[in-house]
């Protein structure tokens, strides 16, 4: 039976562990095979790590920094970053990693979701989709090289592009909301949501396990993910890795979704 899940979501600069406010100033908080070790013990539902030089820099995939994620990583792994070829993916998950995650070479070639879904399954191919609502509107456009180019494209048309087109998985991602801490972006949420029958993750904006119950209540059973809720602690943001306990996260899933 399908239940929601809830995901740390690790950023990767300079071989660093990092976090953003609304994708900008990325702020050194640790090492991320650090952060890995302390998620395994944590027993945590499913692991993003997204290297967000490799596209804006042009670069391929770093194999040996992926194998070395792979090889400590103990839950379901997702990585992202660079990959823009087919025979990128099926080395990636050749390395041990569960799902890899597409961006701006979905949104450039879509019709790389479909071919790297012939390889590797439709059930491993996640389309992470970077949205920023529109000045003074509500509605959502898709931005792509760390939200610096808008694409001028509706997350709804991409969306249902990417699962027409055989992705496993869409991760919908609030630039706006990114590093904030007050509260994921429900309307959104509600939108990528009303628009596809694919297995959806929210990212953007969580800073307590209330939001991320408020998510779960307006969308059922959905990926809850996260950056600065489970790396930083307290009103100063200390860097500290964290991540709920077992019964308390069965209490805030079975509590949200009998909301």
């Amino acid at each position: 039976m399908l239940r929601p899940r809830i995901i740390p979501c690790l950023l990767v600069k300079n071989g660093g562990l990092v976090k953003t406010v609304q994708f900008r100033d990325p702020k050194y908080v640790g090492d991320p095979i650090n952060a890995v070790k302390i998620f395994n013990e944590k027993e945590t539902d499913e692991l993003m790590v997204l290297d967000i030089d490799a596209t804006a820099e042009g670069a391929e995939p770093n194999f040996k920094r992926i194998a070395h994620l792979a090889v400590e990583c103990r839950m379901p792994l997702c990585y992202g970053g660079g990959i823009k070829k087919v025979d990128q993916a099926k080395q990636i998950i050749g390395l041990g990693v569960e799902k890899v995650a597409i961006s701006s070479a979905a949104i450039e070639n879509p019709r790389l979701i479909s071919m790297i879904a012939r390889e590797i399954g439709s059930q491993s191919v996640v389309v992470v989709l970077d949205v920023r609502r529109q000045p003074m509107g509500t509605a959502y456009e898709v931005w792509t090289h760390n939200a610096s180019r808008n694409t001028g494209k509706p997350v709804v048309a991409v969306a249902r592009e990417a699962e027409s087109l055989g992705a496993g998985e869409i991760v919908v991602n609030s630039i706006d909301n990114d590093g904030q801490m007050q509260g994921y972006d429900l309307a959104l949420a509600r939108t990528v949501r009303e628009a596809t029958s694919l297995p959806l993750t929210v990212l953007g904006g969580a800073g307590s396990l209330a939001d991320i119950g408020a998510l779960i209540r307006a969308c059922g059973v959905v990926g809850a993910a996260a950056g600065s809720l489970f790396v930083f602690k307290g009103g100063y943001r200390a860097v500290l890795i964290n991540y709920p306990g077992q019964a308390q996260k069965d209490g805030l899933i079975r509590d949200a979704l009998r909301s």
